[in-house]
């Protein structure tokens, strides 16, 4: 997926430094808030697969790296690990690897006692995909803070097109949508935009505005959505670099 590839399907570009998740979960403390847990649990379920893709690089097997994973987020949801990690806070992804960290360090064997759901909130989460996803992501062999970082753009990339992908069908234009998603990844030939001119019934010219307005406005949701798991704005150019080096 090429990083710096904007829709024709929504132009209106909004603020995309607004308060963001993170900076709302910040924002609170070591207090727990309605918006606070809401934004924290949107950005685990976001996020949880980088995660399970660490600790089964880290040697755990299947079963038990779904139960560390589990675990970990009971507990993370259920206490405030804010105060413990204050060197993390700036980025959710260094702040989650980092608490994730300190809980196999420390808190696994006490966890042991209260496996999956045990009585606290915890998420739901397709355990039955993960194992898959990770089997077709090992194939290149990545250190696990490697592969939790590559995994966290993968992630972040399919929230991206998710969101794109909504906005185009709600005005009406998914067709238009699937046929212009390739046009995101870098490699497509010069006679691609014809090629989709004639199966639309479209001009060329008009497949090609199509497909900058669509490049621009996925670039701005990118933006926006590594600017939602960030505390500062000025961070995303860093963050960008960062992740899609993941893929070198």
């Amino acid at each position: 997926m090429n990083p710096v590839a904007s829709s024709q399907c929504s132009s209106a570009a909004g603020d995309v430094f607004a308060t963001t998740h993170w900076t709302v979960v910040l924002a609170a403390g070591q207090r727990s808030s309605p918006a606070a847990d809401v934004a924290l649990e949107q950005l685990c379920r976001a996020y949880w697969f980088p995660l399970y893709a660490y600790v089964r690089r880290r040697g755990y097997a299947k079963a038990d790296a779904e139960d560390l994973v589990q675990s970990f987020f009971a507990r993370l949801l259920a206490k405030n690990f804010l105060a413990k990690l204050d060197s993390e806070r700036g980025k959710f992804r260094a702040f989650l690897l980092a608490a994730l960290k300190h809980f196999l360090a420390n808190e696994w064997d006490k966890a042991q006692t209260q496996k999956r759901g045990g009585g606290a909130a915890h998420l739901s989460l397709d355990w039955q995909t993960a194992d898959t996803k990770f089997q077709v992501a090992a194939t290149a062999e990545p250190s696990p803070d490697q592969a939790y970082d590559r995994e966290w753009a993968l992630a972040l990339l399919a929230q991206v097109i998710a969101r794109l992908q909504a906005e185009c069908a709600t005005e009406g234009k998914a067709k238009l949508f699937e046929q212009l998603k390739a046009f995101l990844m870098a490699g497509q030939s010069e006679s691609a935009p014809r090629e989709v001119a004639n199966a639309l019934g479209m001009e060329e010219g008009a497949v090609r505005v199509a497909i900058h307005r669509l490049r621009k406005r996925y670039r701005l949701l990118l933006r926006e959505e590594i600017a939602h798991t960030l505390s500062d704005a000025a961070m995303v150019d860093e963050e960008m670099r960062t992740l899609f080096g993941a893929f070198q």
